[in-house]
């Protein structure tokens, strides 16, 4: 009875996970493409008179190779920059860049710095010459002080925001000629009573009297700082403050803190850009490559299906459905969190070559112990357990090595390394929860008997 007992208890248990498994292979099917879903949702709305929601439905990002844009390289001045400064003014000369482009309206833009030169990455960008115009401006850094309508304009503001009139959003600020060609410097600071991070700043001589003659008619008012023409920070005056030195505090978290004082130093010390490369890749081409690698991927997923079933039989059968839902949860995730470019594909599709490697250990141990007499349900688990160390060692090299190429390369590098190390994790999922779990389903059953099926 004891035996029994825990016989059914374990076959409850699979077809659970197996009940699981199809929700989640649902799930990431209709979040991959959910077209067919809310026609389904449309039909049963029509016909039944109800309400239902569609499925989530979030676009593929695609990078510059698959859906066409602009690469644009850099080179920076950075001769009249102090070494210890060069850093740091590319870092900001790049959040400057990446808030204009964002402006622009570019989708997911690539922006990076590489030693001394920025690599600007457009991914659907129509107009090239107006995002360079846009990218080669001087960041322009600036302080603003009080309307005299101040709070009738955020009175205004507020009822816009709201709903509860019309109208357009008006600046309640306005420019009084202190800009960054005043600041000497920004940077980061702690406060010797509260320990709390600040930005200390500090103007040159002509910046010190400007500042304490605009510091000493507002205070108790807000000073604000703008880079570009948008507002970065607002603080208040509660001083007039002379000297030229002045500290900016509130409730910073330190990396608000570094990102402030960044931002400051780009506006003060403005790095010249000069456009070095361009590269234009067109919509029509980036669908083309979109298409290739499609059919390279259909064709290998095909030809490793055809090799599974007719090498391995009922297990590649069951191989190939885990590879299918492997495929959807892959691609799930793909969606959710990453831009799909050509390199990236190709860790995809490598990492269904790890993916199906990790099911051919499995049965290649699990032929072993059938022809060495075993029962079937003694040689699914010492297949498994003795598969495991292998394909835990294979996937966590190759893990490793993606991971190096991340943290070293850059661009396409790192996206063929982050789709590689995603789908090697998910692979391992594939390989020992999905597969396992479908043979278990044939333990105790009928085609178990059958010894072809399995050998």
């Amino acid at each position: 009875m004891c035996y029994c007992k825990k016989s059914m208890s374990d076959k409850r248990k699979i077809y659970t996970n197996i009940v699981l498994i199809i929700i989640l292979a649902f799930l990431a099917g209709n979040f991959v493409y959910p077209k067919y879903f809310n026609l389904g949702v449309d039909f049963l709305n029509q016909k039944l008179d109800m309400s239902l929601p569609y499925f989530w439905q979030k676009p593929f990002k695609l990078g510059l190779d698959l859906q066409g844009g602009a690469h644009l390289l850099y080179q920076a001045d950075l001769t009249n920059i102090a070494a210890a400064d060069k850093a740091s003014a590319m870092e900001g000369l790049r959040d400057v860049i990446e808030r204009r482009v964002n402006l622009f309206g570019v989708s997911e833009p690539v922006v990076q710095v590489q030693g001394d030169r920025l690599v600007v990455e457009l991914a659907g960008v129509l107009d090239v010459s107006e995002a360079i115009k846009l990218i080669g401006q001087t960041p322009f850094l600036e302080f603003k002080e009080q309307k005299s309508n101040f709070d009738e304009i955020n009175a205004a503001n507020q009822k816009i925001a709201d709903g509860t009139a019309t109208g357009t959003i008006g600046d309640p600020f306005q420019t009084i000629g202190l800009t960054g060609k005043y600041l000497k410097s920004a940077a980061v600071g702690f406060d010797q009573t509260s320990y709390n991070p600040l930005v200390s700043i500090e103007f040159n001589a002509d910046g010190a009297k400007f500042f304490e003659e605009i510091t000493s008619r507002n205070v108790g008012k807000i000073l604000a700082i703008y880079i570009d023409g948008q507002l970065i920070s607002a603080p208040r005056v509660n001083e007039a403050i002379s000297g030229g030195k002045a500290q900016i505090s509130g409730n910073f978290t330190v990396e608000q803190v570094k990102e402030l004082a960044r931002n400051l130093n780009a506006g003060a010390l403005p790095v010249p850009i000069s456009l070095i490369s361009q590269q234009t890749v067109g919509p029509i081409l980036g669908k083309i490559s979109l298409e290739n690698s499609l059919k390279a991927g259909l064709y290998g997923i095909l030809a490793v299906i055809i090799f599974m079933v007719i090498f391995y039989r009922l297990p590649g059968i069951l191989a190939s459905l885990s590879l299918a839902i492997y495929i959807l949860l892959s691609l799930a995730v793909f969606k959710f969190a990453i831009t799909f470019s050509l390199a990236g594909i190709g860790g995809f599709i490598l990492s269904i070559g790890m993916a199906v490697d990790a099911n051919i250990l499995i049965f290649s141990r699990m032929r072993e112990e059938l022809k060495a007499g075993k029962d079937f349900n003694i040689a699914l688990s010492e297949g498994v357990r003795r598969a495991w160390p292998s394909i835990r060692d294979g996937n966590l090299t190759t893990i490793i090595v993606a991971l190096i190429l991340f943290v070293m390369g850059s661009g396409f590098i790192k996206g063929f390394a982050i789709t590689l190390t995603l789908g090697v994790l998910i692979s391992m999922f594939s390989a020992i929860i999905i597969t396992n779990n479908f043979l278990k389903l044939f333990i105790g059953g009928k085609l178990e008997k059958i010894k072809w099926l399995w050998r």
